[in-house]
Formats: structure tokens, sequence, C-alpha cells
């Protein structure tokens, strides 16, 4: 229902009439920190970006809405019922003394007596607008909402997000048959990648979702695979799933509007969306706490406008992340004066991005290339030429904006240790680091790490033919003291269905519990804990390294457990430190799943997989320079390892 504020319409530049929609309800600012703790995630987001477009007398040119309550039955071909059961009464007095415990077993949430009509709140607002751009009744529109949504899976809240609002908005676009959509963009721009949201869509042809994000590696929050360029949809869905995974922070205007020119323009051209969704999260922009890039108001108004020649400009944002409060103000206003079509946007004649951003977008193109051809053309090397060095501090000063906010170095704060601050969390880093520097463990692998030159990579970073993309390695380059090979009564089997690394296939677990049955080679690597822990984290594309995750606590007590599951890699395949004796007094240690996840695969829930050929090779070529087995032998060995039931 409109509230009466601006109800009108605005003439663009070309004289043609402009019906923008803006939702914002103050209603969405009850959700916040249950004891008012500071939080990046608050309800000032949405006020700053109210009154920011109010001083600029833009709500009185727009059609401005109440939010709007979601429905469940809509919420529901998203989440499951015991998603929306636990949004819907998490806010109830009966729930009151279990929120935060509830909260603390979740990825970076947090409740109060305001979360659930805030996400209903949120949900129901982009549904709404979206609808009414479908429809025709608007041109654009952008829903100032809060909680944000787009980390929100199938059945968990997490990243500050409760319900997905985005996937809501498109599944209901779909579903509704009258309203002619078939075809929809999603553009996740926010610096975090979009995992709910592709999740949600990737098996569907109907929606092409497009993420440009910090990935480097699978380090960057929400960590993982999923935001790799190699994740390109399933069955009807594959090659509509487009991820842009920066390499480092410190992208800006030049590495957008690159990823924009040749690789989503080009192939939102060949798809001719009907709508746009856009997950606009501001966290990209210059400042933010928590992004690290630098993203100007202009360049953000310079990558919407490009989307407008899509589908008639029929575009629904829907706020996402962003955390410095004059940027996503500045930047939203930015925005919502593209949609009225009343500033002119120039785009620089010449960009410069970083060498990194052209080599990303070398490899999508080349990724996707088979489902969107035009991305098979080779870039011109004049093009891919033009380069910016990555120096290490940027001013936050721009056309835009006159704070005087300064990045410098990485200003990224891992989601789940907000209340780090960025010289305690240094420190500490250093100081773990240093102790453990001075303690020696053999790392003892099965898997393609018997290949000592794949093991390197994990050192020096890099990566050896068939590997998909480079490891970053560790702090320490410093190459193993000692190599040496042993047996163990382990049983080696492989599972899971595919790896960015590799591509699709198993990968090596050892069972931890011992049998006398079985034998698993294993290539010992003398190193230090400090480089273990590096091991660890790039095994579980973990990004958190404010402290150890295997310290000399755990490396006292190892001993006596046997194995540590490592509750800060959970997420992680390879969280489990194994315990296999000691080598010159020296202990040795692994890393696989633990006991009850063997369990899972024996019992089908997590996939038994034969390993990929060129992972395959890797391992036979480990054991082979190793002099442990010819060729044949090896082959063999891998063999009955991948089809041996467990």
């Amino acid at each position: 229902m409109e509230n009466g504020i601006g109800a009108q319409v605005s003439s663009s530049a070309s004289g043609e009439l402009r019906r923008v929609g803006l939702v914002y309800d103050e209603r969405m600012c009850k959700h916040s920190t249950p004891t008012g703790e500071p939080h990046p995630e608050n309800p000032d987001r949405i006020r700053a970006i109210w009154n920011k477009l109010m001083s600029a007398k833009i709500p009185q040119r727009c059609v401005v809405f109440d939010a709007k309550e979601v429905e469940d039955k809509y919420i529901a071909a998203v989440h499951t019922s015991n998603h929306i059961n636990l949004i819907k009464t998490i806010s109830s007095k009966k729930l009151a003394s279990q929120r935060d415990r509830i909260a603390a077993k979740l990825n970076s949430i947090y409740f109060n007596e305001g979360s659930s009509e805030s996400a209903y709140l949120a949900a129901g607002s982009v549904l709404d607008v979206a609808a009414k751009v479908a429809k025709g009744e608007l041109n654009s529109a952008f829903a100032i909402v809060r909680p944000p949504g787009h980390h929100a899976e199938e059945n968990e809240p997490m990243g500050f997000c409760l319900f997905n609002n985005i996937a809501i908005a498109t599944s209901f676009l779909l579903n509704q048959k009258e309203l002619g959509i078939n075809k929809i963009l999603i553009v996740d721009w926010d610096v975090h990648h979009g995992n709910g949201t592709q999740k949600t869509f990737y098996k569907d042809s109907q929606v092409l979702f497009f993420s440009v994000h910090r990935d480097e590696y699978g380090t960057f929050y929400p960590c993982g695979d999923d935001g790799s360029y190699a994740m390109k949809g399933e069955g009807k869905g594959e090659g509509y799933n487009i991820n842009v995974p920066w390499e480092n922070g410190k992208c800006g205007d030049a590495d957008y509007i690159a990823a924009w020119n040749h690789i989503l323009i080009p192939v939102a051209r060949e798809f001719k969306p009907d709508i746009i969704l856009v997950s606009a999260g501001f966290d990209a922009a210059i400042g933010d706490p928590l992004g690290g890039c630098r993203i100007t108001p202009h360049g953000f108004a310079i990558l919407l406008k490009k989307l407008m020649e899509f589908s008639n400009g029929k575009i629904v944002m829907a706020l996402e992340g962003g955390y410095n409060l004059n940027s996503i103000a500045n930047s939203v206003l930015s925005c919502v004066q593209v949609l009225l079509e009343d500033k002119q946007i120039v785009e620089p004649d010449e960009i410069y991005p970083f060498e990194s951003t052209w080599r990303v977008i070398k490899e999508v193109r080349e990724e996707l290339s088979a489902y969107w051809p035009i991305l098979a053309e080779k870039l011109p090397e004049k093009l891919t030429s033009r380069v910016t060095p990555l120096v290490k501090i940027y001013s936050s000063e721009s056309e835009d904006e006159n704070d005087d906010d300064e990045v410098s170095e990485d200003v990224t704060i891992p989601l789940s240790k907000l209340k780090v601050s960025d010289d305690d969390a240094h420190d500490k880093v250093e100081d773990w680091r240093s102790k453990l520097s001075k303690v020696d463990v053999w790392y003892a692998s099965f898997g393609s790490n018997m290949s000592e030159s794949r093991f390197r990579c994990y050192i020096q970073g890099g990566q050896v033919e068939g590997m998909r993309r480079a490891c970053k390695g560790a702090a320490d380059k410093s190459q193993p003291k000692e190599v040496l090979w042993k047996t163990v009564p382990h049983r080696l089997f492989f599972g899971r269905e595919s790896t960015v690394t590799w591509g699709p296939g198993g990968v090596a677990f050892l069972n931890p519990q011992t049998n006398n049955h079985d034998k698993t080679f294993m290539c010992l690597y003398r190193i230090t804990l400090e480089q273990f822990n590096d091991v660890l984290l790039q095994e579980n594309v973990s990004s958190d390294t404010t402290s150890p995750f295997f310290d000399l606590n755990a490396l006292n007590s190892i001993e006596n457990e046997n194995n540590i599951s490592l509750k800060a890699l959970k997420d992680g395949w390879y969280h489990n430190v194994v315990y296999l004796g000691k080598e010159k007094g020296v202990p040795i240690l692994t890393m696989t799943c633990r006991v009850d996840q063997v369990e899972g695969f024996k019992s089908g829930k997590i996939p038994l997989r034969p390993p990929a050929k060129e992972y395959a090779d890797t391992l036979i070529r480990g054991l082979v320079i190793g002099k442990q087995l010819s060729e044949d032998e090896a082959i063999a060995y891998i063999n009955e390892a991948s089809t041996k039931p467990l």
C-alpha cells in the first residue's frame, strides 16, 4: 500500500515518465543485537540510506511503499518448513531464553524480539515490488530492507541473513505464470558470494545467476568452493551459474566494469531476461570495514546503467550488505538516480583493472564458453595489457564522498570474528606463528600431496598440471626439512562428488580407525607446526588465521586422544587431525574426516566416488617418483581403494 510520500512519477532525460518504487519501513529496524552491542548489520544502515534520499528529495519523485509481510507459502518455495518455523517463532517470548543459544549454533547470526517481523517484512517487500515491476505498475524499484538475504540457504540462516529475499521473489515471479516472467537475471554484486541464491537456482535454466565477489581461492566469507568459476550449474541449469571470484581485495570501478563488459553484458544479451533482480550489497564500496574493495558511488551507477538496456529497464534492487554508512547511503542515492534516469552517467574511455582481474575474467570466459559462444572469443592483448599495480593503500575520497576514511592493507574482518580489532588480530597472529614456527611435526599425506610437487603448492603457492586453481601457499615458504615414506594400517578410500581444484570425481580420505588388514602408503614431510596450520587452512578453505587451528595444547594431548576434530574447521572435509605415532621422536599427523563421517560414506549419505583422472594421475605419480610402487602397481593400488567396499 502506498504511504502517500511522493506517489508520483519522474520525467527521465528522454522525456518518458518513470515510475520508480521505493520501500522503506522503520519496523525493519526492530531487528538488532539482543543487548545492543555494536554490530555491522544494524538498523542505522537503512536509516542512513533513507535520510540521504530524503535530503536529496528523492522519495518525493518516487512511489513509496510500506513494507509488507511475506506469506509462508511463498517462502516455502525456497526454505524448508523447519527454517520457516525457526524464523517465525524465534522472536516469541516462548523462545526468549533459547535465542542466544540457537544463534550461537548458526554462522554469523543474531536474534532478538524484532527479528521475526523484520525478516518477514524484508522478504515480503522485495516480493511485493518485484510483482509490481513485473506487472508494469512500476518501471523499477529499490527495496531498502534488512536483514539481508543472499547467504540464507534452504534450511539455514547464515551470514546476517534470515530469509533469502531475492530467491523468494524470484521463485514467486516464475511461479505466477500470468505475469509472463520466464527468464530472470539475478546480479549479485555484494562483496560476498551469494551462496544461498546460487544453491536455490543451481539446476534452473530460467534463472541466470551472476555473482561477482571477493573469493581469494575460497578463503573469503562464506568460504569454500561455492564461489568458484567452476560452479557452472547442474542439469538444465548447467551454464546458467556464473561466478567471477576476485583473487584479492581492493578491486574497484575498473575491475567491475571489465567484468560487466567482457562477461555479464555479452551473456545477458544472449539470455534476454524478462526482468533483472539485483542483490545490491554495497560492502564492495570504498571504505567498507568488511569488504576491503573500493567501488565508488559513480562506479555502482555505471554498473547499473549497463543493466538498464535489458528487459526494458525492469530492475528490482534489494539491499544486501554494506557497512560503511556514508558509502551505502551515497551508493544507493547514485543507483536510484540511475533508475530515475535523470543523471548522465559517463563511463571512462579506458579502464585499468588489476592483472589478476584480467586473469579471472579469462578463466571465467573459458569455463563458460561452451554454453555462451560469445565468450569463446579471445580478448585482445592490447586490452588485457591495460593493468594497474596492486598497491597497498587507497583513499576513499571520490567525487561523491567527502569523508576521509582510509582503507590500508586489508580491512576485511571474518564475519565470525567481528569483535577482534585489526591491531589485536595482527598481534595475535604474529604471536602464535612465532611460537609454532619453532616446533616440528611430520605431515603425513595419503592423497595428491604424496606427489612432492603438488605438496609444495601448499608451501610455496601455485599449481601443478591437472589442478584447476592455484594455492595461496603458507606464510613460511621454507621447504620441508625431510621427506620419507611409511605405510599405516588404515583404509584409503575416495568420496565426494567433485572439487574445484580437480573437477568431478572423488578425493582421498583415510579412515581414522586402524585395521590390520588395511595398508595405506603415506608420504611424510617434516615441516613446522605453523606450516601444518597453513596446510589445514588451505585443505579446509578457511579464512580465519587470528589463532591456530591446531596449537601446542592440541599437540600435547593428541597422543592420548589419537584424533582431534577441529571445531573452527568443522565445515571442511579434512578437519580431523589424526595421530600416527612418532618418527625420530617427532609426532606424525595427518588430516581426514571424522569416524561418524566414514559411517556417512558407508551408508551412502555422503557419496563414494572414484577419483578424477587428473587427481588419480597425481597420486600415481607421487607413488612412482617416491619409489614406493611401479606405475602398474600404483594404478592397481588406486583402483582397489576406489572400488573395494567400505
